[in-house]
């Protein structure tokens, strides 16, 4: 049985690679709730107002997720638990939450995260990070066009933007769930077909140096 999670900022390409993997490895694709979150486009019309709401929606949803893909064989997931909280602290810092929301949620995680690890299988068999450059993500969440991700006119979305981007890579040296592969979108384009084929060699083969220890 083989856990796969995705990790990476908005517009990273998650969903996309999550899709070609799980076709590839015959698994079970785990995606993020967005078209069926009515919560998720408030946030980006008033962060201060829906932030604490929307963390709790992705923190139930990816806990629900986290628990099915452990219990079953072979699954992908597009974002997990363990990445959730760097979106509530930068909520946090940035006001749209306030210090009595943040204990809560962090308290309803740290409760969560003692049930997975509780789980017959306690954690993924590998993270893989889609890394690359902030104007990478912007050209990407710009070509996805969702028109409550965009940046034009709205000096506060980028701020949020920038900060995420900033303090990725520190959260990826804080995991320790899992072993892990870097994946640097910069270089890496799936729309090539070469690409998915590269793509696939490192993931199969971080796989097999998992099972091999």
């Amino acid at each position: 049985m083989s856990v796969i999670v995705l990790a990476g900022m908005i517009g990273a390409g998650k969903s996309t690679y999550t899709t070609l993997i799980s076709k590839e490895l015959r698994s079970k694709a785990f995606y993020e709730h967005v078209d069926d979150n009515s919560i998720l486009e408030k946030f980006y019309d008033d962060p201060k107002r829906w932030a604490f709401s929307l963390q709790i929606f992705f923190l139930n949803t990816r806990f629900r997720s986290i628990k099915e893909a452990l219990v079953h064989r072979h699954n992908v997931l597009d974002r997990s638990i363990y990445e959730d909280a760097l979106f509530t602290r930068i909520n946090y810092e940035q006001g749209n939450m306030s210090e009595a929301e943040m204990v809560l949620y962090t308290d309803l995680l740290d409760n969560m995260m003692e049930e997975i690890t509780g789980m017959p299988k306690k954690g993924p068999d590998l993270l893989i990070y889609l890394r690359g450059s902030f104007e990478t993500h912007l050209e990407r969440i710009e070509k996805r066009g969702r028109p409550y991700e965009q940046i034009e006119d709205n000096s506060e979305l980028l701020t949020y933007y920038k900060r995420l981007h900033g303090r990725y890579d520190e959260w990826f040296a804080s995991y320790d769930k899992s072993p892990t592969l870097i994946i640097n979108i910069d270089e890496i384009n799936l729309e090539r077909q070469g690409d998915q084929a590269l793509v696939m060699h490192k993931v199969k083969q971080a796989l097999k140096k998992q099972r091999d220890l």
